[in-house]
């Protein structure tokens, strides 16, 4: 049961080196290929009851994106334990994102700093799902501080305790009930009924990771030098802030411990959604708030990677 372990820590090892190159295939493609191509196939064949379709879709989703990881691990063990283990090491590599969550939010910084904004909104386009193309500097700056804490959470803290637990197999199932709620989880007229069990379980399957993301978060603010107390206070006095039980945790943490306001009214499909801010307006956001953002999200992680060692070695003890 240490080869989980032991696979969990070259994961992180080389998720951090290596990140996510875009000209290899991955994973998480293949779950959002199902997703459209399973979406097209329920609508057919389930017209009047979006509701089911949908659930039927996110059930079969999840189901095969943790059985053909696990199958795959079974019949490599039967060969041989270090091929297993390379291939499950990564497979977590490949769940994680916390060097792609940084140098895409830090290609948005490069270009705010050469003040080239068309190109800024361009590339945070690629992380956010508001509408960019009229955002300013601080605009821009406060999405891409807001993805990378809210992004700490579901895409690297909770991957990694799902990976702590149940291995690649736990870890893809996560990463498909994230992708569902990312694809089809929206609350417009589309989506609205097709996309409410995906969402639903994305609220459930995050909620313990995103209460332990926050509390690492603000430990990670004290290492950081950051303000750890007006961290500990804006999240607890505004870590409901959002229509997610979970997105506004690690929201919350970030803009204490930053001394700044996230959050607020969004543009999504030309739509004006009204949102509740999180934090105190105490300064104007800069472009030099994503690598602090980043700093703390990396800080975050390592803190990750010892508290899961723990339950991992736990649960080797246990059983």
């Amino acid at each position: 049961m240490m080869d989980i372990l032991i696979a969990l820590l070259i994961g992180y090892i080389l998720d951090l080196i290596f990140g996510d190159p875009h000209w290899l295939p991955h994973p998480v493609r293949f779950i959002g290929w199902m997703i459209t191509r399973g979406e097209k196939l329920m609508r057919r064949l389930l017209p009047e009851h979006p509701f089911a379709g949908g659930m039927i879709l996110s059930i079969l989703v999840v189901l095969i994106s943790f059985l053909l990881p696990l199958g795959i691990l079974f019949l490599c063990g039967k060969l041989n334990r270090w091929a297993a283990l390379a291939v499950h090491a990564v497979m977590c590599y490949q769940i994680l994102a916390t060097r792609c969550l940084r140098d895409e939010s830090m290609r948005v910084y490069r270009y705010l700093v050469k003040g080239d904004l068309p190109n800024a909104r361009k590339y945070l386009s690629w992380i956010v799902g508001r509408d960019t193309e009229n955002l300013n500097e601080q605009q821009i700056a406060r999405a891409a501080v807001e993805t990378v804490a809210e992004n700490t959470s579901d895409g690297v803290i909770a991957p990694m305790l799902f990976l702590a637990i149940g291995g690649a197999p736990l870890g893809f199932l996560y990463k498909a009930v994230n992708t569902l709620d990312s694809m089809i989880g929206y609350k417009n007229d589309k989506y609205i009924l097709f996309g409410r069990f995906a969402a639903r379980m994305d609220d459930v399957f995050n909620f313990i990771p995103a209460i332990v993301s926050a509390w690492l978060m603000i430990a990670a603010s004290f290492l950081t030098r950051l303000d750890v107390k007006n961290a500990l206070y804006i999240y607890r006095r505004d870590r409901h802030n959002h229509s997610s039980p979970n997105s506004a945790k690690t929201e919350a943490v970030a803009a204490g411990a930053l001394n700044l306001q996230l959050a607020g009214d969004a543009v999504y499909f030309g739509k004006v959604v009204h949102k509740p801010t999180i934090g105190d307006d105490n300064r104007p956001i800069t472009p030099q708030d994503v690598p602090r953002m980043n700093r703390l999200m990396i800080v975050t992680s390592a803190l990750s990677v010892v508290l899961m060692g723990g339950i991992r070695a736990l649960l080797v003890l246990v059983l």
